[in-house]
């Protein structure tokens, strides 16, 4: 293989596929990334067995081949040469070793023959649909913040996708609307986002991406500004889109009924600028024990007052105004997850239907009904 290509477009595709590897792996082909030469393009695939990225850019090829190198090692040579620097990659067939010139540097990498590198299996995925970009990224971040960590819970570990349907309008004007949604929980708290079911996505099963699937296309659509293509079936999905594709498995579980969390009885309803209570809350929070980030709210009418104390760093109190006209209540929340949510709402105000002190919370954007996030409620 020898084949020569700018450093800019060799860094960016580094950058996307060696993320996948992990630093530490007892396996030493997961510590390469593939590359193989042909055409006018060099293709660069990683893997750790359970999320592929594979991704194409322009070379000039001049001997067509493959070989893997160590992801991490090449990424960082690669990112240290300076800007505008042209690359040449160089190996025989067979070779144990990998040559990269620039300008006056030589390095030579050990290298593993491609015959070793592991594919994910590929079977038929036969749902399909388009989704826009920017879709994509909402649902995405307006859930994954409420992915557990928990890894006995490993079906909580990700994002639950899946066709639904939503209500819109009352009485005799309602009617029911498909949705493709994103929902996601940790137990103690949980966000549910919707967009307009894309065509072809009607008959797809209820999948969980895996949190770290999530967060690696999370990264590479960043920049996508047209339709990501998504296929699945009932254990691998693929994400395509430019000359990026990944392949993920998917988390082997059921998702708990999520519905069964969302209280429909709850009857105070508080209006709250958005960005005035995410500040007062991480101002007040501030005093707060570092386990629990328990922080108090006393709703009165007119009147929102958040108060937290701790034996080591004392106590704090701010007041903000709001719009509430029901009686009293007192609640308690863990101000960390408060202030996850606020941070998800994109319009000015926040709007929190509650209960008693006991019972979870519903939080909605007043701008955006598309999202809805339920949070459970502590003792202070």
């Amino acid at each position: 293989m020898n084949l020569t290509i700018e450093r800019a477009a060799l860094l960016r595709s580094l950058g996307h596929v060696q993320s996948v590897v992990e630093r530490r792996n007892t396996i030493p082909i997961l510590l390469n990334v593939l590359l193989r030469a042909s055409g006018n393009e060099l293709s660069l695939s990683a893997t750790d067995m359970d999320l592929e990225i594979v991704e194409s850019v322009p070379a000039l090829v001049t001997r067509p081949g493959g070989i893997t190198a160590p992801a991490h090692t090449l990424y960082d040579i690669v990112r240290k040469l300076p800007d505008g620097a042209q690359i040449e990659l160089d190996c025989s067939d067979g070779a144990t070793m990998l040559t990269l010139y620039s300008g006056r540097s030589q390095f030579k990498l050990g290298a593993l023959v491609t015959d070793d590198f592991p594919q994910l299996a590929r079977g038929d995925l036969p749902h399909r649909f388009g989704l826009a970009a920017g879709d994509l990224r909402a649902l995405i971040d307006r859930t994954r913040f409420a992915i557990s960590t928990e890894e006995t819970r490993y079906y909580l570990n990700g994002i639950y996708l899946h066709a639904g349907r939503t209500r819109t309008g009352s009485g005799a004007g309602a009617a029911e609307l498909p949705v493709l949604r994103a929902v996601a929980t940790d137990g103690h708290r949980l966000a549910r986002a919707e967009i307009p079911l894309p065509e072809g996505a009607a008959a797809m099963p209820g999948v969980i991406l895996p949190r770290k699937t999530v967060n690696e296309v999370r990264k590479l659509i960043e920049e996508a500004a047209d339709i990501v293509d998504i296929s699945l079936s009932e254990n691998m999905i693929r994400f395509a889109y430019d000359t990026i594709v990944v392949t993920s498995k998917l988390i082997d579980g059921t998702f708990p009924d999520y519905e069964r969390v969302i209280p429909s009885g709850n009857d105070k309803t508080m209006e709250v600028n958005a960005k005035a209570f995410a500040s007062a809350v991480d101002r007040v929070a501030t005093i707060s024990t570092e386990k629990s980030k328990a922080i108090k709210l006393v709703v009165n009418r007119g009147v929102l007052t958040l108060s937290a104390t701790s034996p080591e760093a004392g106590s704090a109190t701010e007041e903000i105004e709001i719009l509430y006209d029901y009686s009293p209540l007192e609640i308690g929340f863990n101000s960390r997850y408060l202030l996850d949510i606020t941070q998800q709402l994109t319009g000015t105000g926040a709007r929190f239907v509650m209960a008693d002190a006991a019972a979870p919370t519903i939080v909605l954007d007043t701008a955006d009904n598309s999202a809805l996030y339920v949070l459970m409620p502590m003792r202070v």
